[in-house]
């Protein structure tokens, strides 16, 4: 057997990651076809299949869950003798909005870590007004927020972001109380969003659970102690929207937008990468 083309093994790996083709090549800064071809080839060269492919899912087979480890592997140390020259670490400082990240993003990033030895990725997360304060003062070299308004600020949207009324399936609310509410403080685009929408529909609300993070609202929203609006695809698993059961009043989607004030090729492929993780989370939650 020929040696393995680096190339196609890193896309290999991304296609894993991602669960998504699509994903894997925009990350690559390249096409779904151009991966899939790369991919097809190095299952010839092996002699094994590594994915299974359907319409609406990608995963490893039994011999692509054997080969992930050594392929991950392979690709950080051809990534280390590539970068073993390197004067310095290369540092991307990003800020994003604790609304927009995902359960599986940590994981995700960690894997980008591997991936690129020499970058050194310093992740802020607060509410996006902090964030593109921060940006605006040239404190971060990226910002990935929540857009709440239709200011021309420009920045690439990431995804469209579908939000819901996201609580226990045992969730319980007497008519003619008070919703009960977990929030975050008074500054958050969300929350303001959320107590519109409601404000316009004439429901009466409380909150119960104020501020702590989205960690805290997705807690006690689990605990079916109260009602948070958030993200389907970043809300705690086991929660679903309640707001048609409920009748509350649908609440409109946000952009998450990625601004950059670096535009080297690096700097670019770096995000590309991080992007294309942010989008993956989307997959497994409608």
């Amino acid at each position: 057997m020929r040696g393995l083309d680096i190339e196609a093994v890193h896309a290999f790996m991304l296609v894993a990651d991602l669960k998504s083709f699509t994903r894997a090549a925009e990350a690559m800064d390249s096409t779904q076809s151009t991966v899939s071809l790369k991919i097809k080839r190095l299952e010839d060269g092996l002699g094994r299949r590594l994915l299974e492919r359907t319409p609406r899912l990608v995963r490893l087979s039994a011999d692509g869950a054997v080969f992930l480890g050594p392929a991950r592997a392979l690709v950080a140390a051809h990534q280390s003798a590539v970068g073993a020259f390197a004067v310095e670490q290369r540092r991307l400082v990003v800020g994003i909005s604790h609304y927009v990240v995902g359960a599986e993003l940590p994981a995700l990033l960690k894997r980008m870590r591997n991936a690129e030895p020499g970058l050194l990725i310093e992740m802020r997360v607060s509410g996006s007004r902090d964030i593109l304060e921060d940006f605006d003062r040239g404190a971060l070299d990226a910002a990935i927020v929540l857009r709440h308004d239709g200011r021309g600020r420009g920045g690439e949207v990431v995804l469209e972001e579908k939000f819901g009324w996201m609580a226990a399936a045992d969730f319980e609310h007497r008519p003619g109380e008070p919703l009960r509410l977990a929030t975050q403080t008074d500054l958050c685009g969300v929350r303001s969003m959320a107590i519109a929408a409601l404000d316009a529909a004439g429901i009466p609300w409380t909150e119960v659970f104020v501020g702590g993070g989205i960690p805290t609202i997705g807690a006690a929203a689990s605990a079916g102690l109260a009602v948070a609006a958030l993200g389907r695809r970043v809300a705690p698993p086991g929660t679903i929207d309640v707001g048609p059961r409920l009748g509350l009043p649908p609440l409109p989607s946000r952009e998450v937008t990625l601004y950059s004030s670096r535009s080297d090729r690096q700097t670019r492929n770096s995000l590309k990468a991080l992007t294309a993780a942010i989008r993956a989370t989307s997959i497994h939650r409608g």
